[in-house]
């Protein structure tokens, strides 16, 4: 998503994406320690669990094979060559593995034997240097002369390594994509704020360009001192083109909704006649054929809302027909129907044509405000209003009072 921004929403982004990623840091370390803690806590304890059990079965080997008078060192003669049942036997399994290592000392605390040559506090039953694990076992009580079983580990230190590396390696990956969800968020959150200044931006532009065309006749038309009736004609058709302009620009940013409106009772067959008479340099120039069939219809409702509905309507049948085309307005039954045999409405678009600063065509010019206005003042009067067209064929606008 490629959106250019300002100075200030730059500003706005970058401290939105500052605070998203800072406290998403400082939330994802605390829960990666608390992690790291409760997952250390819990080897430490399966550890030491793990040696309290091989130490509990080698002090009972031991407590067996005294019992069936065997010695320390000794082994039972069994036939051919072959010694079995004593703990001398399997001792040799137990000093060999690369876990841990082990030791045995007598009950005065010298090492009689084992694969263990660290000084030990036999003072402690566990010792832990954040390294190494040592468990002191005493349930020997003495038997083939063995007052202690000291175990080490060897593994806890590489197993909180790669506890570590695993953490931060997770929480570099979820940072990252945190921060890609944040820079999209951000992104996302500015992009109503671009297209609105966009709309704006060339709202503006047409604005001017709509502006500048009936400003520019009015000025060629009045260089001279001597108008004749075309030039009188001209300005009066680009002084009615700039009065409209005026009064949507007005409606849509100057309109005080705290301001009570008149509300008389409205003979809309004579406002349309009246309204007519007003367009009809504009009609002329187009050499546009205009049928009517009013009946006498009375509304009530503000003077100059019906005036901004119909002139935006009838203002694009004209400006949106064809040179020699036809209007024809109907208004029967509590309808109002205005239609056009200009260049239509693409399907497509039919939903979006009463938005603001919307556009359905890039011709005739237009700033995308006139339909939305007739649809707010529609719906301050609960009038019912509905579009049908053909692309580039004719447009028809039925208003349901």
């Amino acid at each position: 998503m490629d959106i250019d921004l300002t100075r200030s929403e730059k500003s706005t982004f970058f401290r939105f994406l500052s605070l998203y990623l800072g406290s998403s840091f400082i939330l994802l370390v605390f829960i990666g320690v608390f992690y790291f803690q409760k997952e250390k806590s819990l080897y430490f304890d399966l550890l030491k669990s793990n040696m309290q059990n091989i130490t509990s079965k080698i002090s009972s080997e031991i407590i067996i094979s005294h019992m069936q008078v065997y010695s320390f060192n000794k082994e039972k003669y069994v036939d051919s060559g072959r010694y079995e049942g004593s703990f001398a036997s399997k001792r040799k399994k137990y000093l060999e593995s690369k876990e841990y290592k082990i030791a045995f000392y007598d009950e005065n605390q010298k090492k009689m034997y084992g694969s263990l040559d660290d000084k030990i506090d036999f003072s402690q039953t566990i010792q832990f240097n954040n390294k190494d694990l040592i468990l002191i076992d005493n349930s020997t009580v003495g038997h083939l002369g063995i007052g202690y079983i000291v175990i080490k580990d060897q593994s806890f230190d590489g197993k909180i390594a790669d506890l570590k590396t695993n953490i931060v390696i997770f929480f570099l990956a979820l940072y990252l994509i945190i921060a890609l969800i944040g820079v999209y968020l951000a992104k996302l959150f500015l992009k109503p704020i671009k297209d609105e200044r966009e709309k704006l931006n060339n709202f503006i532009k047409d604005t001017t360009h709509e502006l500048n065309t009936p400003i520019s006749a009015i000025l060629m038309s009045t260089e001279s001192n001597n108008l004749s009736e075309k030039q009188i004609h001209r300005i009066r058709i680009s002084a009615k083109k700039v009065s409209e302009v005026y009064k949507d620009i007005s409606y849509v940013f100057l309109q005080n909704s705290s301001i009570q409106k008149n509300i008389e009772v409205l003979n809309l067959a004579e406002m349309i006649k009246e309204q007519l008479e007003y367009f009809e340099p504009l009609i002329n120039k187009k050499r546009i054929k205009i049928s009517t069939k009013l009946e006498d219809f009375s509304y009530e409702m503000n003077r100059d809302d019906f005036v901004r509905i119909f002139n935006n309507i009838i203002s694009n049948a004209i400006k949106y027909n064809k040179i020699s085309g036809e209007i024809n307005i109907v208004l029967e039954n509590r309808k109002l129907s205005i239609s056009d045999t200009g260049i239509g409405i693409e399907e497509k678009k039919l939903n979006d044509i009463f938005k603001r600063y919307f556009r359905a065509t890039a011709e005739q010019g237009g700033f995308g405000i006139g339909l939305n206005i007739v649809n707010h003042i529609c719906q301050d009067y609960n009038i019912k209003i509905d579009v049908k067209s053909t692309f580039k064929k004719n447009t028809t606008f039925i208003l349901t009072f």
